[in-house]
């Protein structure tokens, strides 16, 4: 059975420059395929046909002329054509040239620099996976090299960065971790700073922290977290910052999943998160400034307070 597809056939008026552009970045945005000027398509789904409808009345409104059709193929030949013009494959192959460049440049790289360009690539390849709707062997091609680079970029940036377990988290009772010594990775970044934050705020105001060399280091009677062989760490697809919500029962309140969500975004990637950019750029410049890793968590407490806060309001008013 040959798929259908959705077209979009527009009519723009010539003098609406702004107008014809918008159109322009959407259908690129989109994905489309491009059978001639002011004809589109896409391979038929409720997104592409609320996607396409939405161009349709922006173009109405601008005082062009649009519909938006539902087709199917009228032959085998006819369907490869339309799938052709879905090939992403040189698109990706360009992208895994990249890849493999920053790859040979993780040990010579800046921190910085090489942070903005994983970022940057990992966010390319997000958007180009997201429109390719026939992947073909350069997409996984891609995806792989991108995972080779974003481990080797861990390993530069975090070394000692733990291994996901698979496991059951235990809920734990919070009067089992009072006045507890709590010892961590030295320099760290936004896993271990938000996990320590939310220990002082919502398990252990009286908790005191400790930044360690290597986990061999950890203190007999302190609690480890986030390295190889912690208490804890990270689990499944969970950062060490959600293990620990979800193992003292902190799950249900909103305004911690989401920044729970900004935590994730930043220390293992997945769906962007507004706030995310914001974090990443105050705490790295809070560890420029700080003279050690006690200051720089006491620096970084009061943003996720002021994160913490502005949630809670947001949730409350809405």
């Amino acid at each position: 059975m040959l798929q259908n597809w959705r077209m979009l056939v527009v009519t723009m008026p010539t003098a609406n420059s702004t107008a014809r552009m918008r159109l322009w970045r959407a259908i690129k945005g989109l994905g489309c395929g491009v059978l001639r000027d002011g004809v589109y398509l896409l391979p038929e789904s409720d997104e592409a046909g609320r996607a396409l409808t939405a161009l349709a009345d922006d173009v109405l409104a601008a005082g062009g002329q649009a519909h938006v059709l539902q087709i199917t193929a009228a032959n085998e030949g006819q369907f490869a054509q339309f799938t052709a013009m879905f090939d992403r494959s040189a698109e990706f192959a360009g992208l895994s040239k990249e890849i493999a460049m920053v790859h040979a440049r993780v040990k010579k790289l800046g921190e910085t620099d090489l942070r903005k360009r994983v970022k940057s690539i990992r966010s390319r390849l997000d958007v180009l996976q997201a429109i390719d709707f026939f992947p073909a062997a350069a997409s996984a091609d891609a995806a792989a090299a991108m995972a080779r680079l974003e481990s080797a970029a861990i390993e530069r940036l975090s070394p000692g960065e733990p291994h996901p377990q698979q496991r059951a988290i235990a809920r734990l009772d919070v009067s089992d971790y009072q006045r507890r010594t709590w010892a961590t990775r030295r320099h760290p970044w936004i896993d271990r700073l938000a996990s320590a934050w939310l220990v002082k705020r919502f398990v252990d105001p009286r908790a005191r922290f400790v930044w360690i060399a290597k986990p061999a280091d950890c203190p007999r009677d302190a609690v480890g977290y986030d390295f190889d062989g912690a208490e804890f760490s990270h689990v499944g697809d969970k950062v060490t910052f959600e293990v620990i919500a979800s193992s003292f029962g902190l799950d249900d309140d909103v305004a911690l999943r989401r920044i729970a969500a900004i935590v994730h975004f930043l220390d293992v990637g997945g769906a962007p998160v507004p706030e995310a950019a914001g974090l990443e750029r105050l705490v790295a410049g809070l560890q420029r400034i700080c003279e050690d890793d006690d200051a720089l968590l006491a620096q970084t407490r009061k943003i996720m307070d002021g994160f913490y806060e502005a949630f809670q309001a947001e949730e409350t008013s809405g």
